[in-house]
């Protein structure tokens, strides 16, 4: 990353939550061929103390931070994901996902869209899926969501993204079986 690229990154990381969706609105959605390879993840301020608490257990737990997210390109317009950790100095990959450019739950515009619902796993089972957008070139800003209703799946916990750091390192985890997205992955714009 350049210095352009890094003082881009560094604001991010001032910013509060209202001021990162602000932001998020006014960027584009990379193509599927760009975002390949590992990325480095940070989690960026968060809407509030529950976000905060869930963000530190999740991906800030000392004994297995999250480390960065890993994309692959499948076709023109679907790719493929996952989480890297470091378990007690083991890097493992974890809680795979589909990618594909879809509407934004925020604005309708186009986001690179991650959908853990389309694979068995603990993400996948609480609606997770995350929205990224080019904020400079090899620096992403992503917005997280998760819940059980729409209210908790409209709460932005925001991160950033930074690379790529490395090579994708292979697909993981089991398709769900006949999985097709739904209003819960792919809610569109709020009415």
């Amino acid at each position: 990353m350049g210095a352009e690229n890094d003082d881009v990154a560094a604001e991010l990381r001032r910013l509060d939550t209202s001021d990162l969706l602000a932001r998020y609105l006014t960027l584009e959605a990379p193509a599927i061929s760009e975002i390949d390879g590992e990325y480095r993840a940070t989690l960026l301020a968060q809407p509030n103390l529950f976000a905060v608490v869930t963000g530190k257990v999740a991906v800030a737990n000392p004994l297995g931070p999250w480390l960065c997210k890993g994309f692959r390109p499948v076709d023109d317009e679907n790719g493929r994901g996952y989480n890297t950790f470091d378990e007690l100095g083991r890097i493992r990959q974890r809680y795979p996902m589909r990618t594909l450019v879809a509407p934004s739950r925020y604005d309708g515009a186009p986001a690179y869209t991650l959908i853990y619902r389309a694979y068995l796993s603990a993400c996948g089972a609480i609606h997770m899926v995350d929205e990224v957008r080019r904020a400079a070139p090899g620096v992403y800003l992503g917005m997280g969501t998760w819940g059980f209703t729409d209210a908790q799946r409209r709460v932005p916990r925001p991160f950033l993204l930074t690379g790529p750091v490395g090579p994708y390192r292979g697909d993981v985890g089991r398709e769900r079986p006949a999985f097709t997205p739904g209003r819960r992955e792919l809610p569109g714009p709020p009415a």
